[in-house]
């Protein structure tokens, strides 16, 4: 029975006490023995943590004590297994690097659709208001690959820095239609909504919680493949279980979940099938920066 709780969720929210922050958060963690990793930057926290029930339950307790924190809603999955090496709190200049500084979600966020919505609007083929609907995913060409909606638009983008101007470039394409931005968690279709709504593209909305969310609510309808996320499981499906086998990047050997667990898998390097003893330093550093993701 699966008795790992893995949540994630972020907040945009001005930070001035980042470093104070660090030490209490990185604390309170080590004293539940929870693993994962926290972001913190002046424009807010993004946050990946796992443990046992009972201490997910009281870093929250704790955490919603600080009223800047008390609305923010993680999301959850379960694992039989821990699936972070080690816990880290870091501090950074965004927390989703998109280097446009004059996103600042706090200051009034893009209208948001639920997942049921969403999906009614995919259901009917248009939404309330009989518009044509494109979904538009803002993620990076490597997590698309492991599964992504339905006709949903795509890039092929390395890094979310590009998005801002692929998207300036190729707004005529989203005229007279409505869009729904999504990604992992909603963080970055969140920024890129707001973005999208200061190029004049005004019926942009984000899907509320990201693809974690529409999976936990709606399941998986109108998705195809599985769900790339941050950590040793590598992907979910729409269950929000661990994928029973994923493509190794490198060699594209199907990975089992013990395979993905073994020294000789390193997300984007090698895998147990390709690994090379002269070539490869047997370890398992976790080369995968949360900053990139949701």
């Amino acid at each position: 029975m699966s008795s790992i709780v893995n949540i994630s969720t972020y907040k945009f929210i001005t930070l001035t006490d980042r470093p104070e922050l660090r030490e209490r958060i990185l604390a309170q963690c080590h004293a539940l023995d929870l693993r994962g990793t926290v972001l913190l930057a002046e424009e807010g926290i993004n946050m990946f943590l796992a443990g046992s029930r009972a201490a997910i339950d009281a870093f929250f307790a704790w955490f919603k004590q600080d009223e800047r924190f008390a609305d923010i809603q993680p999301k959850e999955s379960l694992t039989d297994y821990q699936p972070f090496k080690r816990m880290l709190v870091r501090l950074k200049k965004e927390i989703i690097t998109m280097k446009h500084p004059l996103i600042k979600p706090e200051l009034g966020r893009a209208p948001s659709v639920p997942p049921a919505k969403l999906k009614q609007w995919l259901d009917q083929g248009h939404d309330d208001d009989g518009k044509p609907v494109v979904l538009l995913d803002t993620r990076n060409d490597y997590e698309v690959s492991y599964g992504t909606f339905e006709a949903a638009k795509e890039y092929n983008i390395k890094t979310f820095g590009e998005f801002p101007d692929i998207i300036a470039q190729n707004k005529d394409e989203f005229a007279d239609k409505t869009v729904v931005s999504f990604c992992t968690g909603g963080i970055r279709c969140e920024k890129a909504a707001i973005y999208m709504h200061e190029l004049g593209l005004t019926n942009t909305y984000q899907l509320e919680g990201g693809i974690l969310k529409y999976f936990e609510e709606v399941g998986g309808d109108h998705w195809k493949g599985n769900c790339f996320v941050f950590d040793q499981r590598v992907a979910v499906n729409p269950k929000l279980e661990e994928a029973e086998k994923v493509p190794c990047f490198k060699c594209g050997a199907a990975l089992n979940a013990e395979e993905r667990r073994s020294p000789m898998y390193v997300e984007h390097h090698y895998c147990p099938h390709c690994f090379d003893p002269q070539k490869h330093r047997l370890s398992h550093k976790n080369l995968q920066d949360p900053s990139t993701q949701r």
